[in-house]
Formats: structure tokens, sequence, C-alpha cells
């Protein structure tokens, strides 16, 4: 990978991954940067193998999509927020608030520490904590948006179509499923059984209700009902 790259300031936005040095990635072209390849060797050290494999995937889907839309947008931002967008998953990463948050927490703190302004730095947070949350981050930055779209397309095969068949097959057979579905299931569901309270209002509660002995969430209905107020 290139080492050439200056991370740009705050008053520059690139276009696309064409304004960095880069490299193709399973068909894709992608930038090929010095913080690129940190948060590729950090999601790598933070995610079993087949967690690293989709975030890789994920990032390919939104590249390939960020070049059909041809709208402006940050290239290595979406590298490093698609990269890292399940780093809450980690054990290491585990806290008291929901997975996503504190990946985003995490995210945010190492970019930063690579000397990304504040401006780049909130979108990777912002990108990371709402990406399971697409009726909100869809409506965001175009980079928060296109996260959520990569990671939606190999999470749950949403805008599956949009991409040809045989680009998808390139990207899946260099990085391999690896049973995700079942590994996917079993990290949230753990998740569920430790730290429940940080479930409630996310899709881990989905999990957690179909495969949780015990697990059960409250209503918000009944916490605006119980409110201590009189009406």
């Amino acid at each position: 990978m290139s080492s050439s790259s200056s991370i740009p300031s705050d008053s520059s936005r690139p276009g696309a991954a064409t304004d960095f040095p880069v490299r193709v990635l399973a068909g894709i072209t992608v930038p090929d940067t010095p913080l690129v390849t940190r948060a590729i060797e950090f999601a790598r050290e933070h995610s079993e193998p087949y967690l690293f494999n989709h975030v890789m995937r994920s990032w390919l889907f939104a590249a390939y999509l960020a070049g059909q839309k041809d709208e402006p947008y940050d290239a290595e931002v979406l590298a490093v927020s698609a990269l890292l967008h399940d780093i809450g998953l980690s054990d290491s990463m585990a806290g008291k608030l929901r997975f996503e948050v504190e990946g985003a927490n995490a995210a945010r703190e190492f970019v930063r520490g690579l000397g990304v302004d504040e401006r780049r730095a909130q979108l990777v947070w912002d990108s990371i904590a709402l990406n399971s949350t697409p009726s909100i981050c869809l409506h965001k930055e175009a980079e928060a948006a296109l996260c959520t779209l990569g990671v939606g397309l190999d999470w749950g095969g949403w805008g599956y179509d949009s991409v040809p068949s045989g680009q998808i097959e390139q990207i899946v057979a260099e990085f391999p499923r690896l049973d995700m579905k079942q590994r996917f299931t079993k990290a949230v569901c753990g998740i569920c059984e430790r730290r429940p309270e940080t479930t409630y209002d996310n899709f881990a509660r989905d999990f957690g209700e179909r495969y949780v002995p015990g697990y059960r969430a409250p209503s918000m209905v009944d916490v605006l009902l119980d409110a201590p107020f009189e009406e």
C-alpha cells in the first residue's frame, strides 16, 4: 500500500477514491493511503476473521455504490467508517453503551490519534454509531449514508440487485463469508446475555427476543404510561 498520501485538511472535501492514491481490490478502486492501511490493520486486530471479512466486503460494496452515484464524498472517511463499523463487537471494546456507540467512540479516538480533524472524525463517529439505524443514517451526510448502504447490502442483502452478480462473487471470493449469519447471531446474542441494558432500543433486541432465554425488553409504552406525571 502507498504511504505517500497526506490527510486532507478540514477545508478539503475529496470527491472520490481517485482523489487519493488508489489500488484495485476485488475489482473495486479504493483509496490506498496510510489512514486506510491503519484502519484495515486496526479492524483485523480487533475482529474475528468472519467479522473482518464482513467489514471489508461492506467497504467494497459501499465504494462500488458510491461510484454508481457519482456524487461528492470523502473516500477515506467512507473507508474508515465501513472498516470499523463493527469494532464495538470486539470484547476489547465492550462497555456500558450499545456496541455501535462503543465502536464509534473507539473509531473517533483512533482517527484523532492519526491527525484527522474534528469534522471528519465526527463523520466517522456518525457513520458508525448510526449504521444500524438506516431510517436516520441514510438521510445524513453522503459518507454516513454510503456506509449504511454497503453494510446493509452485505448484512441483509438490501440493494443486492443493484450490484452485478459477477462483482458480488468477486468480492465474496476475496473475503469469504465464513458462516457470518450464525457467527454474527452468536455475537449479538452474547451482548443480549451479558449487557441486555444496551440492547433494548436497537436491532439487538430482536436477537435477544428470539434466541436468548429469559430476555425481556421493557416496553416503551409502559415507560410513557408510568412516567411520574398525572397525565
